[in-house]
């Protein structure tokens, strides 16, 4: 019988965040391989929905020729993602203290989020996201507005003229630009946000904060996540079981240690 003292109320106020180094980002991974060891049914679990729902939307997409319920997956990914972040948070919190995995309390911490600030930070993903794919559909008309066009997803030769190529340029810029944002204003907040009971703005700034302090470091985790998620999607989303744990884990490791909780 596990012990009824465990405590996992989220403390108040700001953690000390110190300066991220590689050998932090060594040791994060280090210990989200021990966690993925040590409990593989909560990384299967956790990222279920995310290979699932690629797979209907591929599906979908394939037999109707439309790119347009990509937009369910702009609203649908950043809706679970974070709670499907904070399970996999819990379970090296526990991990990493040494209390027991109960499924039946680990989803508690998780649905208790619905009532403090992840869902606001939620909404901003939803936001951007949206304001993302908006912009698109504003760069491909500047471009390709007056082009003569076929189906785009059975005739690629289109990007492959001078507007094309442009567009592509252009919308690749953009789109990092984007990317890179939501990385500054979730990789640390995420985390915080269970971890400590701090309002959703402040989250944001010191994730962003942690991000500009460090660029080297944070941008080469930023790589690193952008490589394997690439990379795990390619099977069918299978890689996704692998990656997603692996990244998880690893990214409340590495606020464990900036924030200055975990072993250094």
């Amino acid at each position: 019988m596990h012990e009824a003292s465990y405590d996992d109320t989220p403390k108040f106020g700001l953690p000390p965040i110190h300066r991220v180094t590689f050998a932090m980002l060594g040791t994060a991974l280090r210990r989200a391989v021990r966690d993925m060891i040590r409990a593989p049914f909560y990384g299967i679990l956790f990222a279920l929905p995310y290979v699932l729902i690629g797979w209907g939307l591929g599906w979908i997409t394939w037999t109707t020729g439309q790119s347009y319920w990509l937009i369910f997956a702009a609203v649908s990914f950043p809706l679970i993602g974070p709670f499907a972040a904070v399970g996999l948070y819990e379970v090296s919190r526990r991990i990493e203290i040494g209390r027991p995995l109960v499924l039946s309390e680990i989803l508690t911490v998780i649905t208790r989020q619905g009532g403090r600030q992840l869902p606001s930070l939620c909404a901003i993903i939803v936001f951007l996201f949206l304001v993302w794919f908006f912009i698109g559909h504003m760069i491909f008309a500047l471009f390709m507005g007056f082009s003569t066009m076929t189906n785009v997803s059975s005739s690629f030769e289109v990007f492959l003229t001078p507007n094309g190529l442009a567009m592509l340029t252009v919308g690749t810029i953009v789109g990092a630009g984007f990317a890179l944002l939501l990385y500054m204003i979730t990789v640390i907040a995420l985390p915080l946000l269970l971890d400590r009971e701090v309002d959703f703005v402040t989250a944001m700034i010191v994730s962003f904060t942690t991000v500009t302090v460090n660029p080297v470091p944070m941008l080469a985790w930023a790589a690193f996540i952008v490589v394997v998620t690439f990379v795990a999607m390619i099977p069918f989303f299978l890689g996704l079981f692998i990656a997603l744990p692996l990244l998880g884990h690893a990214t409340w490791h590495l606020y464990d240690q900036v924030a200055g909780e975990g072993t250094q």
